[in-house]
């Protein structure tokens, strides 16, 4: 599964872990992506992973609102 979400476009991102003694590691935070289906108007389905985020965008705009934003970019969905 790709770690990017399909709406937002939310990915992982990089940072340090710092220990009681300020020791620094690398680390990296993952997006909570979720694989999930939806019905379109015209009855096709589409499969997008997305992000916690993503979900709720959708559920705010719709899921026909929403595919058409990356379709415009020229996205493949």
């Amino acid at each position: 599964m790709s770690t990017v979400c399909d709406v937002t476009g939310a990915k992982p991102s990089f940072g340090n872990t710092v220990s009681h003694s300020h020791r620094r590691t690398r680390r990296r935070w993952n997006p909570n992506l979720q694989r999930r289906r939806f019905r379109l108007a015209d009855g096709r389905t589409v499969r997008l992973t997305l992000s916690t985020t993503a979900i709720k965008i959708i559920d705010r705009d719709g899921i026909d609102a929403v595919v058409a934003r990356p379709r415009a970019r020229g996205a493949k969905i």
